[in-house]
């Protein structure tokens, strides 16, 4: 490990390095506007299959200023989980596969449709699951679980917006960046942001369920009825109408 190693100089090892097949920056340099004085850079450096290279010794590397992953082509090719978002909007700052790593990082934006409709149901559920014990604590009087459950929500309901668009959903920190560039399908990002960092810091009830009446349209547009359907008469909780005392 080169505990002093700079980004330059990574860039002038890589470049002269032919086992070398691509390099990937991602994180806040990688994002617009989003870089401070603080920020490292984070990389990939992608190996050929087999390729022997004193540059594999870099993996792991860790300092201030750069962060450094070693990996293989087809290591690369299967991140996911935490990654995928970071990857999605990464640069590409080498590819000598003739676009290959440009499309690898591409195919990380996009997730297809079966996965996002088993991603988007188990999300649903958690995000109604929250919402129904929020609710049900404020109605009860235990105001502290009520707050907390109501901000659990809304992580569980960013899952579900971003798979319902087949998309990851982005760190906390690129959220406002990434919906200014790329908005949901049907959300009116300003006026969205707002109302979930209302119900975040306040737990409010009725901004639950007016957020949730949204949300539920959305779902059972999308195909997602049935998942909703097995709440039952939990629903009436949950919506901004209630007609009758729920359990």
């Amino acid at each position: 490990m080169l505990p002093k190693l700079t980004y330059a100089e990574l860039l002038s090892r890589v470049a002269s390095d032919p086992a070398v097949v691509g390099l990937v920056l991602k994180g806040s340099h990688a994002h617009d506007g989003m870089a401070t004085e603080y920020s490292d850079r984070d990389v990939y450096v992608v190996l050929a299959e087999g390729a022997d290279t004193g540059l594999s010794g870099l993996h792991g590397h860790r300092s201030a200023e750069l962060d450094v992953v070693v990996t293989t082509v087809d290591q690369f090719r299967q991140l996911d989980g935490h990654e995928r978002y970071a990857l999605s909007r990464a640069r590409i700052v080498i590819d000598r596969l003739d676009g290959e790593i440009a499309e690898i990082v591409a195919a990380k934006g996009r997730r297809d449709r079966a996965e996002a409709t088993a991603a988007a149901a188990g999300w649903l559920d958690a995000y109604a699951n929250s919402l129904y014990r929020s609710v049900k604590n404020a109605r009860d009087g235990n105001l502290l679980a009520a707050h907390l459950d109501a901000a659990e929500s809304i992580g569980f309901l960013l899952e579900l917006l971003f798979a319902l668009d087949r998309r990851s959903r982005p760190y906390n920190k690129y959220l406002d960046w990434e919906l200014a560039r790329f908005p949901l399908p049907g959300w009116v990002t300003g006026p969205f942001l707002d109302k979930i960092g209302r119900i975040a810091g306040t737990g409010d009830v009725d901004l639950q369920r007016s957020l949730f009446a949204q949300v539920e349209a959305v779902a059972r547009q999308a195909g997602h009825g049935p998942t909703l359907d097995a709440w039952g008469e939990n629903l009436l909780l949950m919506r901004p109408e209630l007609n009758h005392k729920a359990k």
